[in-house]
């Protein structure tokens, strides 16, 4: 394995399911994905059955608080030291060239390890490597339950670099055919193809490490944002799997006063993706909240006071259209219930993003005991389905532009948690890579 540590990179040693192994059941979702709807991981356990699965590898988060957490993570504990037994994944050296095609598009990334030394999730975090949103403390516990015991990690992480001119991927797509294929299959569930490519090319390598390197440059990253030339680099902001990746920065620092420096759980396994490429788009993440006990829009008055308004739509559809069609210094978003759609407006708002504003009453709201749950979810479908049922409500945000999320980090720090999704649900990344952490 070979570091890169002015870049916070390491080239890993990643393991792959053996050729025997249905690879289309090998791979499942990100765990947290499709959180209020168990049909969905019901219809993947009945697929996989008892076959080799990431499913018996990963704790879907839609059964947190089930009361068999300790179980599950044993499981996942003893099926990981199984299929090491019976070799079921084998190492394999270098970086891997991904292309994942689904809703007519083609995303490229590139698997690599990162230097949890040079990443930070805390707010104000100034480091090479770096949240784009503030992380849920308390989502944490359950995920280090289960690394800081495992013998493998197996990554759904999808880390951002700010590469207009596309040098380090595009690098790689332009000799793409020369390289050695790694894996090709249809994923299930109508989730679309995941390629893998071996690099195994030293000079291909040199110019994704050079290329990193431009991106990483003091004065080139200071110019580009128009920033003093002392400004610390951002490099790799976090795009899908924030609480993952603190989760490993979280079992790294309780490990590391035990094991030394140079020990495999000082990096975590990712996925590099250009925030501009042209297949990648920044989709909203909307809220859902379960069993109201109270009138939410009534505690909205309150608490906005008279900066607070909203008109009734005519249905779903142009409620939708009138928030992402919105403009000017208000903040606008959806409301949804069973009796209809209204346009909320807020007028004098504190903060950057209309999520910020409606995240932070929420948070205040919920606080209070004013209902038994919320959750984040993607798509209209979703929201629409599961905020028209009895004491349910949900709120729609428009998106965030994908090429203002560097400058805000940079300014501002961190982004409202849940601020904005890489693709809808169906579009997540599978697991299907591991890497080998203890």
């Amino acid at each position: 394995m070979k570091n890169y540590p002015e870049l916070g990179v390491q080239i890993p040693e990643i393991q792959l399911p053996v050729s025997s192994i249905d690879l289309q059941k090998w791979s499942v979702i990100a765990c947290d994905q499709y959180t209020s709807q168990p049909e969905y991981w019901k219809g993947v356990s009945d697929y996989i059955g008892t076959a080799p699965s990431t499913l018996h590898l990963v704790f879907p988060e839609v059964f947190l608080g089930k009361g068999d957490e300790t179980a599950r993570i044993i499981n996942i504990h003893t099926n990981m030291k199984q299929y090491l037994e019976k070799g079921l994944v084998l190492p394999h050296q270098g970086m891997i060239y991904v292309e994942r095609t689904v809703s007519g598009k083609t995303r490229r990334g590139l698997m690599l390890a990162l230097d949890l030394e040079k990443y930070d999730f805390n707010a104000g975090s100034t480091t090479l490597i770096r949240a784009t949103e503030g992380t849920i403390l308390n989502r944490l516990p359950p995920r280090i339950k289960i690394r800081e015991q495992a013998p493998l990690e197996f990554p759904h992480i999808l880390m951002l670099i700010d590469d207009p001119e596309d040098v380090v991927i595009g690098a790689i797509e332009k000799q793409k055919t020369a390289l050695p294929l790694a894996y090709d299959f249809e994923l299930m569930q109508s989730s679309g193809h995941l390629t893998g490519r071996f690099i195994t090319d030293s000079n291909l390598e040199n110019k994704i490490i050079k290329g990193l390197e431009k991106l990483a440059d003091p004065k080139v990253f200071s110019q580009k944002y128009n920033l003093p030339d002392d400004t610390p680099v951002l490099l790799f902001a976090s795009g899908d799997g924030n609480h993952s990746l603190a989760t490993a920065k979280s079992c790294w620092e309780k490990l590391k006063p035990l094991v030394g420096m140079d020990h495999p759980a000082r990096y975590a396994l990712v996925e590099i993706e250009n925030v501009h490429d042209q297949a990648l788009e920044f989709e909203p993440i909307h809220r859902v909240i379960f069993g109201l006990k109270t009138d939410i829009i009534q505690a909205m008055k309150e608490h906005f006071g008279s900066d607070f308004s909203f008109v009734e739509a005519n249905d779903y559809q142009s409620m939708i259209a009138s928030v992402k069609s919105s403009s000017g210094p208000d903040h606008h978003f959806g409301f949804i219930d069973a009796k209809g759609s209204k346009i909320i407006s807020i007028k004098h708002a504190k903060l950057n993003l209309p999520v910020g504003t409606l995240q932070e009453f929420l948070d205040s709201w919920m606080k209070k005991g004013q209902a038994a749950e919320i959750d984040y979810v993607h798509g209209d479908e979703a929201v629409l389905s599961l905020s028209t049922q009895t004491s349910n409500a949900g709120f729609y945000l428009a998106g965030m532009p994908k090429s203002d999320l560097f400058k805000t980090v940079i300014m501002d720090g961190s982004l409202p948690r849940k601020t904005f999704s890489m693709g809808e649900a169906h579009e997540k990344r599978f697991y299907f890579e591991a890497r080998s952490i203890s």
